[in-house]
């Protein structure tokens, strides 16, 4: 399935104008849990993008060797949750200066990346780089690249933080990385 197909697919109710962004910032789960949360944001899907292997699988990706990230299309009512926002989210739940790095998950499949469907978009990820930028004390090395086929992971990686609240990993990493997002986009987020 292209990245175009599956953001026709996925996308909100006909009538309504919806974008999609295609962002990677260390495990799944974590942008997963973030995005569902946030007001204006209509579908969110975790997938694996950016290597080789035709049809990658969790383990597969886990291992490092398909050259995927793991990542997250969020498709969001810009007319409820401006692009900014969006983005700035991103760049405030996880750490975009760790090459190939998140806290304990390490590898190509955890990088900070972000996909871009056009140019305005490709404008747009450049701008968020340099407007997060004055945040970090070490340089972004956030990838923007235009975004290869999307591949949508398996079910049981979707809405994993919703399903799953309780296990060690959801609340050790995911719940900071809500709390940050509460503390500081309350207004954008839903609770």
């Amino acid at each position: 399935m292209s990245t175009r197909a599956f953001t026709q697919e996925r996308g909100a109710p006909s009538g309504t104008s919806t974008t999609t962004f295609i962002l990677a910032g260390g495990c799944f789960w974590c942008l997963d849990a973030v995005y569902r949360r946030v007001r204006g944001a209509v579908d969110v899907v975790s997938g694996y993008i950016g290597g080789h292997a035709p049809e990658p699988r969790y383990l597969e990706v886990c291992s490092g060797t398909t050259g995927h990230a793991e990542a997250v299309a969020v498709t969001f009512d810009p007319e409820v949750v401006p692009a900014d926002v969006i983005l700035d989210i991103f760049f405030a739940t996880h750490d975009p200066t760790t090459p190939n790095r998140q806290g304990y998950d390490v590898g190509t499949q955890y990088r900070s990346a972000m996909f871009y469907l056009d140019e305005p978009q490709k404008s747009a990820f450049h701008a968020a780089l340099e407007r997060s930028q004055e945040r970090w004390d070490a340089p972004i090395v956030t990838e923007i690249v235009r975004a290869p086929r999307f591949h949508v992971a398996e079910e049981e990686h979707q809405d994993f933080y919703g399903r799953n609240p309780w296990e060690g990993y959801c609340r050790v990493i995911i719940n900071p990385k809500l709390a940050k997002a509460r503390k500081y986009y309350s207004e954008w987020l839903l609770d």
